[in-house]
């Protein structure tokens, strides 16, 4: 790895993968995060059945994460994620994903749009979808009366049951060409946190990011969930060795160098430390809550701790 400025490719979507982007923002200026395009929900969804693009809203949290911590970086990041309230046809729409949508209804070249957004915001890195077509999420549920298949982003997130199969449609889309080239000169890769169905596991789904994942010489990293206290959230109330497991019955050639977890999900019966172990990494037990809401990661916390990873033996 690189002495003062690894590079990072972070995969995710969502509040997890912003919670991710701007703990590295601080430790390295390498940074891609590679997004998923699968949300089909509130004013993505909207700009998606109407122009049928990419859903912007994951990439836009993503472009604000990435903003500086100066006064310009902090401005931009509030400005993009300003949502519109009216009771007109703006409503509940996003500045950022109305801005994107513009770029890309001028110009065919969907990652030159992101990019130019990068540009204006002075973003720490760069962003990509991991797709540059717009996908769905289907899954069959095991429930009392039988299989129940379920489609799209927010009906699989929402859906109750234990997922018996996950897959994306179209089945094989096309690997953004640019996502697998931060892959090859990547130092370090990191996975979630995020809603496992939506934002981490759509990247183990495509099967040639998968196989460019776990063919790739750079280090890997594993953000697991926080305990879930409401039980709400998708694929909440399984343990956090069934949601590596998972990955692997995607990706079953993936190692894992490092992986961290909260303590409040790693219990005395756990078998998290061996699992790790098998798959040649180093659990790392660390506080990555925030103090007042303990259901989501604190940046200043994962800085922290990415800071001590990343001047230490591990990622040697």
């Amino acid at each position: 790895m690189s002495d003062t400025t690894p590079k990072v490719v972070a995969f995710g979507g969502g509040h997890g993968l912003a919670a991710t982007l701007t703990a590295l923002r601080d430790v390295t200026p390498t940074i891609t995060a590679v997004v998923t395009v699968a949300d089909n929900g509130g004013s993505s969804g909207k700009i998606r059945d109407e122009f049928n693009f990419l859903p912007p809203g994951d990439l836009r949290m993503a472009l604000a994460a990435l903003c500086g911590s100066d006064a310009w970086g902090q401005s931009w990041a509030q400005i993009i994620q300003h949502r519109f309230q009216s009771s007109g046809d703006l409503n509940g729409h996003a500045f950022g994903n109305l801005l994107l949508a513009a770029l890309w209804d001028s110009s065919a070249d969907l990652v030159a749009g992101i990019d130019r957004v990068g540009e204006l915001l002075k973003i720490v890195g760069r962003v990509l979808p991991m797709s540059l077509e717009p996908l769905d999420i289907e899954a069959i549920f095991e429930m009392p009366s039988g299989d129940l298949i379920v489609r799209g982003q927010i009906e699989v997130a929402t859906a109750k049951g234990r997922v018996k199969s996950l897959k994306l449609l179209p089945e094989n889309p096309a690997l953004t060409p640019q996502v697998l080239t931060a892959i090859e000169k990547a130092d370090l890769l990191t996975f979630g946190p995020g809603s496992w169905f939506s934002s981490v596991m759509p990247h183990f789904l495509l099967e040639d990011l998968a196989a460019a994942i776990a063919r790739s010489n750079a280090k890997k990293l594993m953000i697991l969930n926080l305990q879930e206290s409401s039980g709400a959230d998708e694929f909440a109330g399984n343990t956090p060795e069934e949601h590596i497991e998972l990955v692997l019955s995607h990706c079953p050639s993936l190692k894992l160098d490092i992986v961290i977890a909260d303590p409040s999900i790693v219990t005395s019966a756990s078998g998290l430390s061996n699992l790790v172990g098998r798959l040649g990494g180093e659990l790392i037990v660390s506080d990555v809550a925030k103090d007042q809401d303990r259901n989501h990661h604190d940046s200043r916390k994962m800085s922290s701790l990415f800071s001590h990873i990343f001047g230490s033996s591990l990622l040697k």
